[in-house]
This record gives C-alpha cells, structure tokens and sequence, in this order.
C-alpha cells in the first residue's frame, strides 16, 4: 500500500513537471512552496535525504504505543468514529484532539494521536511484544520489507535499523507545508508522508499530529532536530581573571524606512522589470529567510505584469493561495502570489504592464514578488531600478 502511495505520488509530481519542461524549462527540483518565501526558501533541492526506518507496524486495533503517547492508524473506509470505537475512546474528544470533523473519512495508514491512553498493545491485540515501544523492544522483522531493501541496497547492515525510538511529534502550525515540516527535520517528505499517510498531493492540515519519521543509526537524533534544543551554553567568565576593558558601544544606526519606488516611476524607465504593483515594499529580500519582497498594497489593486513575457504556470500552494509565473527574456521567471481573479491563462503572452491580476484581501493585503532563473532566486530590486 505504501509503494503504491509513493508510485501515484511521483506519477502525479512527474505530469507536474512535464508541464513545465514542455515550456522549456529544467525544474527537476523546482518547488512552488510559497511558505518557504516566508521563511525557508522555496526550493526543495537540499532537503535532507537521511536514512529514517519504517514506522512500526500496529497492532490488530492500529494502536502504535509509545511511552509518552499513543497513535491510532486508520484502515481503508475508516471515519474518525469508527477509530474511536474500535481503540475505545470517545469519538468527539479524538476528532477534537486532531483537528477533524467527527464523521472525517480518513485515508489508509493515516496517522490520529489519542487524547488519553488505551490498553497497552500485548499477544491478545497482535503485538509481537506488550506495553509502550521502547529502543530496542522492536524486532527487525516488523519493519517494512521495502526499508530493509533499500537499506542492504545502500550497504546500510540492518541490524542498525531500529524502529524503537520514540518520534517527535509535531503539529501543524499555519501556514506549514509538508514538504517545511521535512526541512525542518532533516528528512525526506516522501518519508514523512508514509509515516503519516499523507494523500498523494502532500497536505496537511492546520493542527494536524505529524510523527517525524525516526532517523537510522542516530537514535539521538530525535532529541536535537526541534531548534533551540541541544544548545551548548558558553562557559561563564571566570571570577579569578578579571575581564577584559569594555570597548565603548557604538551608537546605533538608524534603520531607513522601506524604499517607496512608486514615486520614483515614468512611464518609460530603463529598468527590466516595472513594479508589479503600486505600492510600498514592506519586506526586503533575504535570501535565506525571504525570497522575494512583500510589496504593501490595497485590496483589489491591478497587478500587472513585470515585463514582456509568456504565462508559464497558474497554480495553488497547499493553503490554496494561488500563484502565477510568468516567463521572459533570458529565462528569467516573475512569480505573483497573495493574488486574485487572475485575468490570464498558462500560455498566454503578455505585455509590460498588462494587467494579470488583483491584490488579494488580506490583513494586511500584499503581494509576494519573486524573480528567478530556474531553482536559484534573486533579489528583485536591481531588476526594478
């Protein structure tokens, strides 16, 4: 069942990508993760690519135990109700718990934290051994057969995998992808969809429980991938060596205000790219934490386009916020997103200044401008100077 998730999840990512390789594009990797403009970068291409073992197998109630938790894992036509019943807690307290109408239909191998614990897995549930999942109280053999290949495959011994770990258990917060959460803790989002029975298209949904899929052979890892934890504090000074003569604090310099370009407009400008919209940047492009700039504007403005150029993309992140690409000279991309009542279509060329949008309302409303060449992004400003 989990190979055939994994084989309709890349059939599905392929067809994606041959619509944009049929414009001329090489984007193997390319990811329009908006979420990452915000703070992780939108490309995928060096997400972590650790060993993590297969999650360990339930018992005959789908009841995964650990020792500061327990997961129920639903079968196929399963409903949030029929969960509750066969583990035995109250149906209204587990959809509440994670985020679910209480009549959900829920995916096979989909992953439902219990709000209290159940009786602990034994011989009389079809656990191989009974009580909480400790390291080392998992044989091999109920890993899956697909993780054991591919680890001989890599030269990977398969008496390091050890499934007994207790995964960190994260919940969804907004505005987070599948594919942030993955970054966040160094492993593959194809691995944490199987861990959690993700649908082929990677969502999930806000206050939703993820378990992190566990790392092979570092069975520490787990307790230094959340950030903030595992820091080393420095060594305080020593009270016998005095310290050193304090340097006077220079006096700070005033942060400028966001540069206002719309002034600054003509209506014939020498730069490459025209604003996409009236307004006022309100966020600078930073590369490791925004890759873009956020451009204040009205709710309803027209957003046009940047320059000359072809629709290449229309599409929506997983929060359903659409995004336009647009093509131009030199295969350079614009990308638009917190838009609205887009007014083009993939394919469609257009001109400098050509209306291709609306701000979308938000609060505040603006418009992410973005400026790459396949994977690698740039700071849109020098194009709009």
């Amino acid at each position: 069942m989990a190979a055939a998730a994994r084989l309709s999840r890349k059939l599905l990512a392929g067809a994606s990508m041959l619509a944009l390789v049929a414009c001329g594009e090489t984007l193997s990797d390319f990811d329009f993760d908006m979420r990452g403009s915000g703070g992780s970068g939108a490309d995928t291409s060096d997400a972590a690519r650790n060993q993590t073992a297969a999650r360990p197998a339930p018992d005959n109630r789908g009841v995964i135990s650990y020792p500061n938790y327990q997961v129920a894992v639903a079968n196929r036509d399963d409903t949030v109700v029929t969960v509750a019943n066969r583990v035995g807690v109250p149906a209204a307290e587990l959809a509440r718990l994670n985020g679910l109408p209480v009549d959900a239909p829920l995916r096979a191998g989909e992953v439902l934290v219990l709000p209290g614990r159940v009786s602990e897995p034994s011989a009389a549930t079809g656990a191989i051994t009974t009580g909480p999942i400790t390291p080392g109280s998992v044989d091999i053999t109920t890993l899956a057969g697909g993780a054991i290949d591919r680890a001989d495959g890599q030269g990977i011994s398969t008496s390091t995998l050890s499934s007994g770990e207790e995964p960190v258990r994260h919940q969804v917060q907004p505005g987070e992808t599948a594919f942030t959460i993955a970054r966040r803790y160094n492993v593959s989002v194809e691995a944490l969809a199987d861990w959690n029975g993700l649908g082929n298209d990677y969502a999930v949904r806000e206050g939703q429980y993820l378990l992190i899929p566990v790392v092979i052979g570092s069975p520490s890892a787990q307790t230094t991938t959340v950030p903030g934890q595992g820091s080393v504090a420095p060594e305080p000074p020593s009270s016998a060596t005095p310290l050193p003569p304090e340097s006077p604090t220079p006096a700070p310099v005033p942060t400028p205000p966001p540069a206002n370009l719309e002034p600054e407009r003509t209506e014939v400008s020498s730069a490459q790219f025209q604003m996409p919209v009236a307004g006022s940047i309100v966020r600078d492009f930073d590369a490791d934490n925004f890759t873009g700039i956020g451009i204040s504007a009205a709710a309803g403005a027209p957003v046009s386009a940047a320059d000359d150029g072809t629709v290449m993309l229309i599409t929506r992140d997983t929060n359903q916020n659409a995004i336009l690409v647009i093509r131009h000279e030199g295969d350079l991309l614009s990308v638009y997103s917190g838009i609205d009542d887009i007014a083009v279509a993939r394919g469609d060329s257009v001109s400098r200044g050509q209306k291709v949008a609306v701000v979308k309302a938000g609060d505040p409303s603006s418009l992410f401008f973005q400026v790459r060449k396949g994977n690698e992004t740039f700071d849109p400003l020098p194009y709009l100077q």
